[in-house]
């Protein structure tokens, strides 16, 4: 019984000082220095050989300008213990009082210490680092290099150079770093995303690493430095660069052919479709695979489909009638079965013939995501044919199936759409205020968008008049009947002065334009976004597509640049900002050559 009233009496002892800690901390952040001083001071005698309350409560005595009493205590304090960190805080109890010779004797002290024992590196570099004591924190480690080469300490130093600005040493040193401790690339390589990212330094940073990782391909054969570079291309989305080097990787060290496959499949999503469709060409004269020849022919159809025109189409539907022949109507080739369905739903107008190649498909032996996979393009193509309750239903289904899963949440923005498609717009609304949060962020900004558009567009017209005509010709544009969705969306514009309706229109209008490559008149729609509506949500996306445009389909590129600018510059929330950024540079000049 006596042991246990012990152990309790020991326990709440310990509870105690943890409150009694935690409050003089509370006081400490709310500048409450007198009452924090009382506090410490007991924890300090509580535990006299624990340097951390005696620095604690110095801080306190800084604080209220008592110098004298923080010397004191570390001064005693670094005689009981014999921690050299205690030399940094007492150097910097001479900075605060404007005597810096008498604080650099201190600094010089603590860091001749790590020469005698290069252990004690990280606790002083630490030190000076919590007093923003760069150089000094630099120092200590450089001097501990020279006391024991063998302890590497590239990491640190390289964050500490790139804190003072140094960017080239930097470089050198996370490179230096990840080459010998590959196992912590991936951290290596999130350090220099921060810089690559950085708008004031980024331009000059990406030079010099573009500059230091190409001499480290041509210095070495190790085929670390291709990946690494390709790695660089790949932040920069420059994947056809970023393809040359996974090549010179795939020529040494052939294992590492799948680097390639999910390079081409990252371009592919990127709407990079020359670079794409390079890659998997390479992919497929390069490997017998079958998962890898199924993977590349899907990825190249889905792109020749997306550009696909009258005279094309049947040579697609060639390709993938072939296509199936060759690998078999297996689980195996489902991807291209799902194709197939999409294909004669939406291009060849043939929803009959879609939906029994999903039919077919269903009864093959699926695990539920394949299963999720037919049914929610048999979901889409029901939609299509307008047939919105059994879409809904299945839809639902597949929510059901996979809760908390990307393609649950999928089908449930499918549902929303739905219900937006067929005027149930309150009921959308429900669904998508939801999404809104959704982890992946291309489901959270669809959600985001069609929201604003219901919403926005309720205030003024509560009857939502307006917002049905456009629904009806958005549900259209679904169905890939473009000219009758553009003759509805210019009759809105034409007939319904809804002030809110009006740029969402013209955004609309300008990008069928610009899939039929009707440029001049994808221009003029966006510049009047441009002109009338520049304080609208849709600004964004009228000087991206424009400058687009200019730059790529019209080779324009001094009409092009003013707008990537005017992105830059007045839209750094918009999703188009990174992409609008990195093209402004390319037509500056920044990027260069491999």
């Amino acid at each position: 019984m006596k042991k246990i009233f012990l152990y309790i009496t020991f326990i709440f002892s310990i509870v105690a000082f943890a409150q009694n800690e935690q409050l003089a901390q509370n006081y400490f952040e709310k500048g409450e220095f007198e009452k924090a001083v009382i506090i410490y001071q007991d924890l300090d005698k509580a535990q006299p050989r624990n340097p951390f309350f005696a620095q604690k409560l110095a801080e306190c005595y800084q604080q209220l300008k008592q110098y004298d009493k923080a010397e004191k205590l570390l001064k005693d304090k670094l005689e009981l213990v014999k921690m050299p960190l205690l030399l940094v805080d007492l150097g910097y109890n001479y900075q605060l009082q404007k005597n810096q010779p008498k604080a650099d004797s201190y600094y010089k002290e603590a860091v001749d210490a790590v020469t005698k024992n290069p252990g004690n590196v990280y606790m002083i570099a630490n030190a000076f680092e919590k007093k923003v004591l760069i150089k000094e924190a630099l120092a200590t480690y450089q001097t501990a290099n020279a006391a024991n080469p063998n302890m590497n300490f590239d990491y640190q130093m390289a964050l500490l150079q790139g804190q003072l600005g140094n960017i080239e040493p930097m470089i050198e040193k996370l490179l230096s770093f990840s080459y010998q401790n590959q196992q912590n690339l991936v951290v290596v390589q999130s350090q220099l995303s921060r810089f690559m990212n950085e708008e004031n330094t980024s331009d000059n940073f990406n030079s010099l690493l573009r500059k230091a990782l190409l001499l480290q391909t041509q210095k070495s054969q190790d085929v670390f430095w291709n990946e690494f570079l390709s790695w660089f291309f790949v932040q920069q989305k420059e994947y056809g660069k970023a393809f040359i080097q996974q090549k010179a990787v795939y020529r040494r060290n052939p294992d590492l052919f799948i680097n390639i496959v999910n390079l081409g499949r990252l371009a592919a999503e990127e709407q990079e479709d020359a670079t794409a469709k390079e890659i998997f060409d390479f992919v497929a004269q390069n490997t017998t695979e079958t998962d890898l020849l199924i993977d590349a022919e899907y990825y190249v159809l889905q792109i020749d489909i997306k550009n696909a025109t009258d005279a094309t189409v049947p040579l697609i539907s060639q390709r993938i009638a072939a296509d199936l022949e060759k690998f078999g109507t297996t689980p195996g080739s489902l991807k291209l079965q799902i194709l197939k369905a999409d294909f004669e739903a939406f291009q060849l107008k043939d929803s009959k013939a879609a939906l029994a190649t999903l039919d077919r498909a269903l009864q093959m032996p699926l695990n539920k995501f394949q299963q999720a996979q037919v049914k929610m393009k048999m979901s889409d193509i029901l939609l299509a044919g307008e047939k919105f309750n059994q879409a809904i239903l299945y839809y639902t289904q597949i929510q059901e199936d996979l809760k908390n899963d990307a393609v649950g949440n999928e089908a449930s923005f499918r549902v929303a759409r739905a219900s937006y498609f067929k005027g149930d717009f309150e009921w959308a609304q429900k669904q998508l205020g939801v999404l809104k949060s959704s982890a992946s962020q291309l489901i959270a900004n669809d959600a985001m968008e069609l929201f604003l558009l219901i919403s926005d567009n309720t205030v003024e017209d509560s009857l939502q008049v307006a917002l049905k005509k456009f629904a009806r010709a958005d549900f259209k544009l679904y169905q890939n009947k473009k000219a009758e969705a553009l003759q509805m969306f210019k009759d809105l514009r034409a007939t319904d002065k809804t002030e809110s309706i009006q740029d969402v229109t013209l955004l609309r209008i300008g990008r069928i334009y610009e899939s039929m490559g009707q440029y001049d008149l994808a221009l003029q729609s966006y510049a009047e976004i441009i002109d009338k509506y520049k304080d609208g949500i849709y600004i964004d996306e009228a000087l991206f597509f424009s400058a687009e445009i200019y730059s790529k389909k019209l080779n324009q590129p001094d009409k092009a640049k003013p707008l990537y600018e005017k992105m830059i510059f007045e839209h750094e929330d918009s999703i188009y900002f990174i992409e609008a950024r990195k093209q402004y540079r390319i037509l500056r000049g920044d990027a260069q050559s491999s």
